[in-house]
């Protein structure tokens, strides 16, 4: 098993940047996908972003390329979302999950593990 928690949401004028971390704790020694996701109100959960177990591989939904950057600690149980230029568009709460997967980054279906999520706010 392994546990997630996100943390570093909040409120942000447009424009701005936050930057979210997943810990990772459990069964942390198995090598596992880890991805970003989000879910507005009155919206499915969508795919934002992942990366590989050994960081070299990036993959990104296409409203956020440019703007937010995946990327692991030297642990490899820690995963960051830095999000800049944020949009109101933006405002959901995000999720973090690890998974066994490969194929296909963007689908919720490579993923065994979820974090309960968190809120990100973006106010014009």
């Amino acid at each position: 098993q392994v546990q997630l928690v996100e943390s570093g949401g909040g409120l942000v004028q447009a424009g701005g940047s936050l930057r979210l971390s997943c810990a990772a704790s459990g069964r942390t020694s198995s090598r596992y996908l880890m991805g970003w996701f989000r879910q507005a109100p009155g919206k499915e959960r969508e795919f934002v972003a992942a990366i590989n177990w050994s960081g070299d591989s990036t993959y990104y939904t296409g409203s956020v390329k440019g703007r937010f950057t995946i990327s692991r600690g030297n642990a490899k149980n820690t995963v960051y979302l830095q999000m800049n230029s944020l949009r109101p568009e933006d405002t959901a709460v995000y999720y973090c999950a690890a998974g066994g997967g490969s194929y296909y980054p963007n689908r919720e279906y490579e993923y065994d593990y979820w974090g309960q999520g968190t809120q990100v706010t973006v106010s014009l």
